[in-house]
């Protein structure tokens, strides 16, 4: 199957949306396996495939398929230094800092995201 059958598309049909908003379009791509990881690990200097499978901790026809589709999306492109993010991909990645920010303050909050305590009564 092509990467253009499977990457999800504005206005169409995605996992948990039937009106395919652009919200839930880019969640549905984030929530990938290993999509976000691919982000995280290309927000430096471009990678190769194999040192960005390495980095990933993946296995390359995943990988293989998470780069088609991020390309198809243009989020990230190929150079002779390996793959990078492009404008748009480093734009996705600092809209993620925010969420970033909150899910510390979040995961900190005590019987919420951190670990659990006995529940008091």
């Amino acid at each position: 199957m092509s990467a253009s059958k499977i990457v999800p598309r504005v206005g169409a049909a995605v996992r948990g949306s039937k009106t395919g908003r652009p919200i839930m379009v880019v969640l549905d791509l984030l929530g990938r396996r290993a999509a976000l990881r691919v982000l995280w690990e290309l927000r430096g200097d471009p990678l190769t495939f194999r040192a960005l499978q390495e980095a990933c901790d993946t296995n390359p026809s995943l990988l293989n398929t998470r780069l088609k589709e991020m390309r198809e999306i243009g989020w990230l492109d190929h150079a002779g230094g390996g793959y990078r993010l492009t404008d748009q991909g480093r734009t996705l990645s600092a809209a993620l800092g925010p969420l970033n920010e909150w899910a510390e303050t979040w995961g900190q909050a005590d019987g919420v995201g951190g670990p659990r305590t006995k529940s008091k009564g």
